[in-house]
């Protein structure tokens, strides 16, 4: 996104007076408390479906840079190049698991705020992924390992239709 102009349009966002008939009103404690903006206060939220046709791991990926897209315009969110890459990377183990091992549709959610995005993934098996010991040997099953490594926290929960996978990814730089 260097380039495109969003870095300079949200540092200049400063907040607007709107006529006294259109202002917003606070209750804090009982007082009343007019305010002349509104800020983001609810996480952006986004949610695709997925049938687990051939491309479909392709589309989820372009689905989360589109929201990351949005987030950056919308929140003014800073992610660097490493925050970015790890929520498609995680995006992709995630939609990935769904797509080998449920044998139906699968919907990947997306919740985000100027500090972290999480990833869930509902898909209809109702076995719970297996995150085998690191081991440099093995091939393949490093999905998980990977996902653990990029989130602060990856949740796996049974649901009466299969399962659902929530994993957080920071985005700020450490």
């Amino acid at each position: 996104m260097r380039g495109s102009g969003y870095e300079d349009r949200c540092s200049r966002v400063r907040p607007v007076r709107l006529p006294r008939e259109t202002r917003m009103t606070e209750y804090l404690d009982g007082a009343v408390i007019p305010t002349g903006f509104d800020v983001p206060v609810e996480p952006l939220r986004r949610a695709a479906h997925y049938s687990g046709e051939p491309g479909c791991i392709a589309q989820a990926r372009s689905f989360a840079s589109l929201f990351l897209d949005q987030l950056r315009t919308e929140w003014c969110a800073t992610i660097g190049p490493r925050a970015d890459g790890a929520v498609l990377l995680v995006v992709s183990e995630l939609v990935t698991n769904a797509d080998r091992h449920s044998r139906g549709p699968y919907i990947l959610e997306l919740e985000g705020t100027g500090s972290s995005v999480v990833v869930t993934v509902y898909d209809s098996s109702g076995a719970v992924p297996e995150r085998f010991p690191r081991d440099p040997e093995r091939v393949g099953r490093h999905g998980l390992e990977i996902v653990h490594a990029l989130v602060e926290t990856v949740v796996v929960e049974r649901v009466p239709v299969g399962k659902r996978v929530r994993a957080v990814v920071p985005l700020t730089e450490e």
